[in-house]
């Protein structure tokens, strides 16, 4: 790892932000994808029981 000084607090800092928002981001993204397909597969049923 390279020497940081007296700066290591603020670049690991931003390094750690940065990851929890990533990873933040990609767990909104999964959850909404999982609530639209859903939402989708529900209007699906419901059309395909007033087609009959």
């Amino acid at each position: 790892m390279p020497e940081l000084g007296k700066y290591a607090g603020y670049v690991l800092g931003s390094y750690a932000a940065s990851i929890a928002l990533i990873v933040a981001l990609v767990a909104v993204s999964l959850w909404q994808s999982k609530r639209i397909k859903l939402q989708l597969d529900d209007a699906e049923k419901r059309r395909g029981a007033s087609d009959e």
